[in-house]
């Protein structure tokens, strides 16, 4: 399973890459790929309730990472989370947060994180982060690095709590915590 859930990974890798044009003079955030990939792929191994299966699937980034949001902005042209649209929206505060399926907070906004955890209470959005530790803090998926390698720590009681039930096939791949 853990093999196929990686094929899965690097097929989309290379699928969103395919529909972003590079040229010599534009920098590729490579990072900002996988982690977009990632975010997208959770989707697949993340059940919301079926109150959230209609309308638009909405992936909210509190603060500034346009790096990830263009790149996700690309993929949400040409792909669905089931059989659901999807949107990218910036937050510039907390405020803002509406409830969308995934809030993003990227590192430089990782201190917003409790304000989010406070103001998500209770609803079912899937709160991912990049900074260590916040896994511990209130997010249910966060972005770490071991060795040179891309990989995200889950906290499965953190997503339940939110009404979420995640894969066994995404919690083998995790580095679990609690």
């Amino acid at each position: 399973m853990r093999r196929l859930l990686s094929i899965v990974l690097l097929s989309v890798l290379t699928v969103s890459t395919a529909f972003s044009p590079t040229y010599d003079s534009q920098k590729v955030d490579t990072n900002a790929k996988i982690k977009a990939v990632y975010i997208y792929n959770f989707t697949k191994y993340i059940e919301w309730p079926s109150d959230s299966k209609s309308g638009e699937f909405t992936i909210g980034i509190l603060g500034d990472n346009e790096a990830i949001f263009s790149e996700l902005e690309k993929m949400s042209k040409v792909k669905k989370v089931s059989n659901q649209s999807f949107s990218i929206k910036k937050f510039e505060s907390i405020n803002e947060v509406n409830n969308p399926h995934i809030l993003y907070i990227p590192d430089a906004s990782s201190t917003k994180l409790n304000q989010a955890v406070s103001k998500l209470r209770g609803k079912s959005t899937l709160i991912v982060t990049e900074k260590p530790g916040l896994a511990r803090q209130g997010s249910a998926i966060n972005f770490i690095f071991e060795g040179n390698k891309q990989k995200f720590e889950l906290n499965k009681s953190i997503a339940e709590s939110h009404n979420l039930k995640v894969a066994t096939s995404l919690e083998n791949l995790a580095v679990l915590v609690n």
